[in-house]
């Protein structure tokens, strides 16, 4: 069992390295002009045509998809799966469209916001919890940059200087918590946050997307107003995962840090202009803050504010077959 699991460590993280390099080369290959161009006539269109159904919290309970629930709270707006999407258009951003919502704070001094995704990719096997080797990755994190540092132009370049938060599992919640520092050719700090929160049949995101310099003091808001009142729903919980009836995921607690079963361009890519972002699904990078952007953002959605009104019914279970 333990020569199984090694192999399989070993095979993620080398095929990591490759694919990381990959989808750098990807990355550099998009120019400033050919990304803002062609999002623009879309964000202009979603913009003038939809109207986003901003939720204010008060302490009422909305539904994240029908995986799990979140209750708001006082001071802060949700957006469900469809609005969450539209919103990510509007500004020009690359959805995964594995979206399930996502929450903002409703003062505009404050520059943060959560996305969740949920990705059903079997019933993932903790038998890592105990086995996770931070240097290993961090090593296999260096070495892929590293690589793909050298198929890119210079004013790309990226370096991976360590752990911020390193792998850590919760046992009893089930769920994975890890954060990543690093640097571009300019010494600006880049930093994420990434919670994996293990479900039956696969796991929910939960992504902050702040700066570095509020990067801590938004990680309290994010545990202690956000993750505090997330919950997963009755019968999709870990524990409840049934081997004679349910998938089992082909990767394990390595394979999640490392990427998983996918890659998805992150939310934030259309926003190049402002914004320097990377791959979310390997969590090395979520944002590099540049001025005023999040503000412009967050200004665009205080305009909204007065059109507020809680939806209760968007906590209604959605249909099966809509399920992501």
């Amino acid at each position: 069992m333990v020569t199984h699991r090694s192999r399989r460590v070993r095979k993620e993280q080398k095929g990591f390295n490759l694919m990381v390099a990959f989808i750098l080369v990807l990355c550099a290959m998009m120019s400033f002009t050919e990304v803002v161009s062609a999002t623009s006539a879309e964000s202009t269109e979603i913009t003038e045509s939809t109207e986003l159904n901003w939720v204010e919290g008060s302490g009422q309970e909305v539904g994240l998809g029908s995986i799990a629930t979140l209750k708001l709270q006082t001071g802060l707006v949700f957006l469900d799966k469809d609005n969450t999407l539209a919103h990510e258009l509007s500004y020009g951003g690359v959805p995964s469209y594995k979206e399930i919502g996502s929450v903002y704070p409703m003062d505009e001094n404050e520059t943060w916001a959560v996305f969740f995704d949920y990705d059903e990719v079997g019933h993932i096997d903790d038998a890592e919890k105990n086995d996770i080797d931070a240097d290993a990755l961090l090593k296999s994190y260096k070495e892929g940059t590293e690589a793909a540092n050298k198929e890119t132009t210079e004013d790309n370049h990226l370096f991976v200087d360590g752990w911020d938060v390193p792998p850590t599992y919760d046992d009893n919640l089930h769920n994975l918590k890890w954060s990543l520092l690093a640097h571009d050719i300019n010494n600006q700090p880049l930093i994420n946050y990434n919670v994996r929160i293990l479900t039956r049949e696969g796991y929910i995101s939960a992504i902050l997307v702040t700066d570095p310099e509020h990067m801590d003091e938004d990680r309290k808001s994010f545990e202690n107003l956000v993750l505090s009142n997330f919950s997963v729903n009755t019968g999709e919980g870990y524990t409840d995962f049934d081997e004679s009836t349910d998938k089992l995921a082909e990767m394990g607690l390595t394979g999640l840090i490392v990427g998983g079963a996918g890659v998805v361009v992150a939310k934030k890519v259309g926003l190049i202009a402002m914004l320097v972002v990377l791959l979310k699904k390997f969590g090395i990078i979520i944002v590099v803050a540049i001025g005023g952007l999040f503000r412009y953002l967050f200004k665009k959605r205080k305009n909204k504010e007065t059109m507020l009104t809680p939806d209760r019914d968007i906590d209604a279970p959605i249909d099966s077959d809509n399920r992501l």
